[in-house]
């Protein structure tokens, strides 16, 4: 069933002083950064169509799940700095303050996170990029089930959504660290044709965000199998 955060929870105004989200913002770039240098020295990305996502203003990376190195490798390969929305059962010990300090946002997937999805909608009010595992949790990466968070951002920010299919990353283990892929293997990361959610209304209720959720679907496993091909992953 698809859940939709309710009525006045995102919020009308932007929580956090320019300072704070200035902060955010330059630390979402020492986070790519220490991505790129992380993601090209142990593997070795194959980076496609990364010149389709909009150089300045809004926009919501839609990315798929299957493994867990998956965010930390389009943070390192995407263009911009980029702000994901990440389980909070990943801010445990030092990697908490990290995430925090890389301007990444912790969300509470167990009930509608009213400072999460304030936080969310801020970075795309501000111009900048969210990023978004559409599925909700780590599966099969093929966008079959996707919760209603991703329509509600887009619609709301009115931000357009890029699609981008990540690859390889589960093909198999690695020798020295079986939860990751082996070191030095390619890995593919697919950028797509970054389009509108909404149907141009602006409306923001049950049936529209609904509707708009099919249509991210649609174009988002219409990406996914264009991706393959290409890749022949």
């Amino acid at each position: 069933m698809r859940r939709h955060p309710r009525r006045g929870e995102a919020g009308s105004e932007v929580s956090g002083a320019p300072a704070e989200r200035a902060a955010s913002e330059r630390g979402a770039e020492v986070g790519r950064r220490i991505g790129v240098g992380l993601m090209y020295g142990l593997w070795k990305p194959r980076v496609l169509g990364a010149w389709r996502v909009p150089a300045t203003g809004p926009v919501i990376l839609a990315v798929n799940h299957s493994h867990n190195v998956d965010g930390p490798m389009v943070m390192g390969v995407a263009p911009r700095p980029t702000h994901f929305l990440i389980k909070k059962e990943a801010f445990i010990g030092p990697l908490g303050p990290f995430l925090h300090g890389i301007g990444q946002l912790k969300v509470d997937r167990s009930v509608a996170d009213r400072t999460a999805i304030t936080r969310a909608v801020g970075v795309l009010e501000q111009g900048g990029v969210l990023g978004i595992f559409p599925e909700g949790t780590r599966g099969e990466g093929d966008f079959a089930s996707l919760r209603a968070g991703l329509a509600y951002f887009a619609v709301r920010a009115g931000a357009p959504i890029v699609p981008v299919a990540v690859l390889g990353s589960t093909e198999r283990p690695g020798r020295l660290i079986k939860q990751l892929p082996p070191l030095r293997s390619r890995v593919d990361v697919v950028f797509g044709d970054p389009f509108e959610a909404g149907d141009g209304s602006g409306r923001r209720t049950r049936k529209a965000l609904d509707e708009a959720t099919v249509r991210i679907q649609s174009n988002l496993t219409a990406h996914l199998e264009n991706a393959r091909r290409l890749t022949g992953r």
